[in-house]
């Protein structure tokens, strides 16, 4: 218990200080853990209790995506979101995976390296256009439909990877039960819920946080990913009212979230072998791949490559989806690897975002100064 409440007090104020200098707090909060973990200081060990903490912490993020998951609106925009969202998963996956895999990877590692690599951060990508002031840019809308985009290929990479040696018909069979209920529940069930969430007492908080629960302990007991129907669950409530699901499921995930990043970060250990040759490359490659895919959606949506730059700016970070992945499913190594490369990627995703504009000012106005001189010749 010591070890939470030092782990907490020392994320207080790193949140207090990437705040006022407008950073992001998640690879804060990982090197904080690095620092009191097993590589760092050793001052806190991951217990039972940080463990639930943290679960807690992935299921409420998962439940939150659910939530910001509309299958209307992504209809109504397919175009958009398909035609920038192939271009991202191609240029990301195929590259993640190629590089992984030359770089020593396994087959499976591979997959949840190229995963982690493609998945840029919502958080991060979404809190960077409001702080910077850019939601009215022609390129935002492109980057929150990315966003949009990787959270559905994250459901399907998620479903793959847990499927494992199951009987895949029975395991889908058993998914598409679970999802009948949830759908149920939502499109049956919606004033009764409509009418717990209108209430102002403690209600609506206890039924939020039980219903994650019981949806994740139930699809534990039917062998099927709890974090898959986690997701299936926000996206079943966002029918509903999931503005007032957000208020109430907020808390829980801030404060949980933060245990999960920084005891994601105890549970680093640099001395098993880490190749940081692979680690740097994956971490360089992660930046210029988010920069090709970021070009090439510019100029199929907006026909201009500068809005490439803006797209490829908002979408370097990777995050809270990324380490979720290694978490869930990755060796030691693969999680070291993605830790290192959410830090870097978080950090250069912040600064690129803050400072687009004038990078893109700069580059125009060195194009215009390389650019074919005019000379006027006089006539003889």
């Amino acid at each position: 218990m010591e070890g939470i409440v030092l782990a907490l007090f020392l994320c207080l104020l790193l949140a207090l200080v990437t705040k006022y200098l407008s950073l992001p707090a998640i690879p804060f909060y990982i090197l904080a853990g690095v620092l009191l973990g097993q590589a760092g200081l050793g001052m806190v060990q991951a217990d039972e209790i940080s463990k639930f903490f943290s679960e807690m912490g992935l299921l409420f993020l998962l439940f939150f995506m659910g939530l910001g998951i509309k299958p209307e609106r992504i209809m109504s925009n397919r175009s958009a979101v398909l035609t920038s969202g192939v271009i991202d998963l191609n240029v990301n996956m195929i590259i993640g995976f190629i590089a992984a895999y030359m770089l020593g990877f396994s087959l499976s590692e591979s997959l949840i390296v190229a995963s982690a690599f493609y998945i840029s951060s919502t958080a991060m990508a979404v809190t960077s256009l409001i702080e910077n002031r850019k939601l009215m840019l022609k390129e935002s809308e492109t980057v929150i439909w990315l966003m949009v985009f990787e959270d559905l290929i994250l459901i399907v990479v998620m479903a793959l990877i847990s499927a494992g040696n199951q009987n895949l018909i029975i395991f889908f069979v058993k998914i598409l039960c679970v999802l009948g209920v949830l759908y149920a529940l939502a499109h049956y069930g919606k004033e009764f819920l409509v009418s717990i969430l209108d209430r102002d007492d403690e209600l609506p908080i206890i039924f939020t946080f039980a219903a994650v629960l019981i949806t994740a302990s139930f699809s534990m007991f039917l062998g099927v990913p709890e974090t898959m129907m986690v997701i299936a669950l926000g996206v079943a409530f966002a029918t509903t009212d999931p503005d007032a699901f957000e208020q109430h499921a907020r808390p829980f995930k801030d404060v949980f979230l933060v245990v999960f990043f920084v005891f994601f970060g105890v549970t680093i250990d640099f001395s098993g072998g880490v190749n940081w040759f692979v680690i740097a490359v994956i971490s360089i490659l992660a930046v210029v791949s988010k920069l090709i895919s970021g070009i090439l959606t510019g100029i199929f949506i907006h026909g201009s490559a500068m809005s490439g730059l803006e797209i490829w700016a908002n979408t370097i970070a990777r995050g809270e989806f990324s380490i979720a992945l290694a978490v869930l499913y990755g060796t030691p190594l693969v999680g070291t690897t993605i830790a290192v490369m959410v830090i870097v990627t978080s950090i250069i995703g912040s600064f690129a975002a803050k400072y687009s504009t004038f990078l893109r000012r700069g580059i125009t106005h060195m194009g215009r100064r390389s650019g074919p001189s005019r000379r006027v010749h006089s006539g003889r």
